[in-house]
């Protein structure tokens, strides 16, 4: 999942979410059973308590037999931290009767402290008893009448409670945080489940750039169908807008093209000696240059405006390499082929991969002396991209940073003597262009001009 994702943002959300339900759930839990806890142990003291105040009320116990009949042995250990104590509040002096756990010592009283008493009037609530003990404090007053006033006070060590409740945070705690990881793990095959018609939709368009398919293929949820459905219409109309383009280019090609012929050959026909014949012709020749430009233009743009086009670029050089060998036999030029990736593939028209390397070519072996060197190679600049480099190299006089410069201008030819219009290195470097490359000139090895074309690969 990358940064700024609809995965991302979806796994983030239901992250915060599902841990904050879970804070919260497992708080409200823990305290609940916190108190369920405290209820239990308040009950086992009251019926503690309860014993008690029956052995004060009963004509045949004597008050120093009180609690005998607890059945508790903890009240019998020296400071175990289970304590019971009886103040006879009716008497000048407080008369104190306890167990034998609290030894010499006496428990605080919740009645010094704002506590509200229970209906029966028994009050509870946590005080600090001998060696520091937190105790659970219950007590309560007991009027017998004739029998006297007691205070009775039952107290058990509040550390039962507290590792009970440790034990259930910990219990609970430990599940929520496997419950946690099953839920995101959960919460990820969601998201990946959910979002694949999108990863199936990206690819798609992926394979229809790299020229494998031409439509967007399959079944897709119904909220993602209209998206896919009108994907493929606008490559539909897309692929019927080049095709009008191309046809308009081509009907105007032919419109221009005789019109302009026939001016040419009517002033060819007046001699050089008609000045007005020679200005015709001149201006003919520069309107038909200027027509030829600009349906270059258009009909470059036309193709290249085309999705999903890809031409295998090792049987195209190859194929230029033979023709024009034979085309400049004369010079008895040797074309060396060095393919250093046989797989690479040109992102675009093959008529276009054409044009350009064989004007890359047909210009090498018109200044080449003997020897002309075709090099295709294949890198990768950042991941993720990929391009062609066709590396053309010959052993002519070659060219300087200025004169290079020039020969990549419409029009521009250093040497008239040589055929040709002067537009094939600036058409070159224009398609190039229009494809996201670029044409590169150097000094070749060999001691001529190196022309290093620089396009996309598929």
């Amino acid at each position: 999942m990358r940064a700024n994702s609809l995965a991302l943002r979806l796994f983030l959300s239901a992250t915060v979410w599902t841990v904050l339900i879970l804070l919260v759930t497992g708080f409200v839990l823990s305290g609940l059973y916190r108190d369920s806890v405290e209820r239990g142990f308040d009950r086992r003291l009251s019926v503690y308590l309860k014993t008690l105040i029956a052995d004060l009320a009963a004509p045949d116990i004597p008050i120093e037999k009180t609690g005998q009949m607890l059945g508790e042995p903890l009240f019998e250990l020296p400071l175990s931290g289970w304590y019971w104590q009886v103040t006879r509040l009716d008497r000048p002096k407080p008369e104190v009767t306890s167990s034998r756990s609290l030894w010499d010592r006496a428990l605080p009283h919740p009645g010094d402290q704002p506590v509200v008493a229970d209906p029966d009037g028994s009050r509870k609530s946590y005080v600090q008893g001998p060696e520091d003990q937190r105790l659970r404090l219950v007590e309560r007053e007991v009027d017998l009448g004739d029998d006297g006033r007691f205070l009775v006070a039952v107290g058990g060590d509040a550390a039962e409670l507290d590792d009970e409740i440790l034990g259930f945070d910990y219990a609970i705690a430990t599940t929520f945080l496997v419950l946690a990881a099953v839920l995101l793990l959960t919460t990820l095959f969601q998201v990946r489940f959910g979002l694949a018609p999108l990863n199936r939709i990206s690819r798609g368009l992926a394979a229809i750039r790299s020229g494998k398919a031409e439509k967007l293929e399959g079944n897709f949820p119904v909220e993602i169908e209209p998206l896919a459905r009108e994907t493929n219409a606008l490559i539909d109309a897309n692929r019927e807008i080049v095709e009008r383009a191309r046809t308009h280019v081509g009907n105007l090609a032919h419109a221009l093209k005789t019109p302009l012929s026939v001016m040419m050959n009517e002033a060819a026909a007046r001699g050089d000696d008609d000045a007005l014949a020679g200005k015709v012709k001149e201006q003919t020749g520069i309107m038909r240059d200027q027509v030829t430009r600009h349906l270059e233009r258009a009909r470059i743009a036309a193709r290249v405006a085309v999705v999903g086009t890809i031409t295998d670029v090792v049987p195209v050089v190859q194929a230029l390499a033979r023709t024009i060998e034979k085309t400049h036999h004369d010079k008895d030029l040797a074309i060396d082929l060095d393919i250093h990736a046989a797989e690479a593939r040109f992102r675009g028209e093959r008529q276009d991969l054409e044009e350009m390397v064989g004007n890359l070519v047909d210009n090498a072996c018109k200044w080449a002396g003997s020897r002309v060197s075709i090099e295709v190679l294949l890198e990768q600049p950042e991941p993720g991209w990929q391009v062609v480099h066709i590396v053309v190299d010959d052993d002519g006089p070659g060219l300087t940073p200025t004169q290079r410069e020039q020969v990549s201008r419409r029009g521009q030819r250093l040497d008239e003597s040589k055929p040709g219009s002067g537009l094939g290195l600036s058409i070159v470097v224009e398609l190039a262009g229009l494809y996201g490359g670029a044409l590169n000139l150097g000094t070749a090895p060999i001691g001529g001009l190196r022309a290093e074309l620089v396009l996309p690969a598929g």
